[in-house]
């Protein structure tokens, strides 16, 4: 027989149990309750002002930054104030370095690819490599991927503590109003890929295809694109 809740639902959006019954049978009131103290307002002060006349009291309180004269007609949502600390998230038991994922998103969706390491923000280093399959060594999300059983040993690859989150920003350029002459002109020139860039993806391709070539039938592996054909279904299949 499965289990049934004791909290279960009588109609829709109306459970059996009410707030302060569940509170009891829970024993919430023996946790010891956590908050955290929110952070001091800082807003512009006030600043004494001395009024002339003898009947205007000679001295006024008035603000240091006048409020404005006009209000926005739309309300303008502002985003709401996190208190939680960021932690990074927890790498999968199925991922270590070497092992093979298949990216499920993104530019690069059925490519398999090498995992290198989990940077500090949570997201994980990963590379085709560039020479074998076309992915260059970039950041994703370990939500979209599937990790296989096939791994690789990286042990020999030195992969430096310069590939973090910082190496794959891009640097935000300057918007400016462009003249009549630049529109009619066609496509803006691209910038070109840094050769600092370059220089590390070929070294570590070096050292990954090194390995990549002792394992017969690796290279056209990590080469071929996953795709699901009729009747496939993710879930039955062992990765």
């Amino acid at each position: 027989m499965p289990h049934k809740p004791r909290n279960s639902l009588l109609v829709s959006g109306i459970h059996r149990l009410t707030r302060s019954q569940v509170y009891i049978k829970r024993a919430l009131y023996k946790r010891k309750k956590t908050t955290h103290a929110a952070p001091a307002k800082t807003g512009p002060g006030h600043k004494t002002v001395e009024v002339k006349g003898d009947k205007n009291g000679g001295k006024r309180l008035v603000p240091e930054v006048k409020a404005p004269r006009f209000y926005p007609a739309e309300d303008v949502p502002k985003a709401k104030k996190a208190r939680k600390p960021f932690k990074a998230e927890k790498l999968r038991s199925n991922i270590s370095p070497g092992t093979v994922l298949i990216l499920l998103a993104g530019r690069y969706r059925g490519k398999r690819v090498v995992f290198l390491r989990q940077l500090q923000s949570g997201l994980l280093l990963v590379t085709g490599p560039f020479k074998v399959n076309g992915v260059p060594l970039r950041r994703v999300n370990q939500a979209y991927v599937i990790a296989t059983s096939t791994k690789i040993d990286i042990s020999a690859v030195k992969i430096e503590e310069k590939f973090d989150d910082a190496y794959f920003k891009k640097e935000k350029a300057t918007k400016k109003k462009g003249t009549e002459e630049e529109f009619f002109a066609g496509d803006k020139e691209k910038t070109p890929f840094p050769e600092t860039k370059a220089t590390d993806q070929k070294a570590i391709d070096k050292a990954i295809l090194a390995v990549v070539h002792s394992v017969p039938h690796l290279r056209s592996y990590l080469n071929s694109s996953f795709s699901l054909s009729k009747g496939q279904f993710p879930h039955a299949l062992q990765f």
